[in-house]
């Protein structure tokens, strides 16, 4: 049961940095969907309606679409252009890759499912986003277990006191990335932990998803806050106990004077 109950987790997230005119901009999150192991194409295209109804000014998805890319047929690829192009966002949706979505010769294949459902990849990329004359930056990293990212190239001096926000699929780089004019990191990657055990806690933690498995965290002296999805899908074991899938939601709010 608890692999199909969904969360929906609201956030509100503030910043001297963030314009007035992104007050309530809400982006939405999705991560992990791990497609083909215990998560089918039928929970996603139910999944749909439930993102849509949070009306995002934003979608993003950081990463791991489908569990192995290299078992997945062409007709379950077609499938999920088919769901995921029916996603709204009005100020664009975006995507990174995720461990995953490297392995087992996916790189090409998840690129081109992802661009034909209207997702543009941030791969060591940065975008504006902007509303009238303000903008925020947006900001993806290659994976970081089987990528090649280049956190360096992301941010120049000159947008250093902008609102930067940064997709990266692992959450314990947050440590790395405190070295940089970051203020909002989204992962996933660790699932929750998958299965919680009281007194034990969690079982299922990848490496790089180990020190950071859910939730938030404040890092660095900007600070980098940190906001861990439990995402929706499974690996390597088909279960969760205790810690239910989730999208996120995260609305902007300016506390600048």
């Amino acid at each position: 049961m608890e692999p199909r109950w969904l969360n929906i987790v609201q956030s509100v997230v503030k910043s001297k940095r963030i314009p007035k005119s992104f007050n309530d901009f809400k982006i939405v999150q999705i991560t992990d969907t791990h497609i083909g192991f215990q998560y089918k194409v039928k929970e996603l295209r139910k999944l749909i309606n439930t993102v849509n109804n949070q009306n995002p000014d934003l979608v993003v998805f950081t990463g791991d679409l489908t569990d192995n890319p290299s078992k997945m047929e062409e007709f379950t690829y077609q499938e999920i252009i088919s769901v995921m192009s029916k996603i709204k966002a009005p100020y664009g949706k975006y995507w990174i890759y995720g461990n995953h979505d490297h392995g087992g010769y996916g790189t090409d294949h998840i690129r081109e499912v992802m661009k034909d459902s209207g997702f543009k990849l941030l791969q060591n990329e940065t975008t504006k986003i902007s509303i009238n004359q303000d903008y925020i930056n947006l900001s993806g990293l290659d994976d970081i277990l089987l990528g090649k990212p280049e956190p360096s190239t992301l941010i120049p001096n000159a947008e250093k006191e902008q609102f930067n926000v940064l997709l990266c699929h692992e959450p314990d780089f947050a440590k790395t990335m405190t070295n940089y004019p970051f203020d909002l990191q989204l992962s996933g990657h660790s699932h929750g932990g998958q299965i919680q055990l009281p007194f034990i806690g969690y079982i299922v933690t990848p490496h790089l998803g180990t020190e950071y498995v859910e939730g938030s965290f404040e890092l660095g002296e900007r600070p980098l806050k940190l906001y861990v999805s439990r995402g929706l899908g499974t690996t390597r074991l088909p279960f969760r106990f205790l810690c239910r899938p989730e999208i996120n939601v995260y609305t902007l709010q300016s506390n600048s004077v």
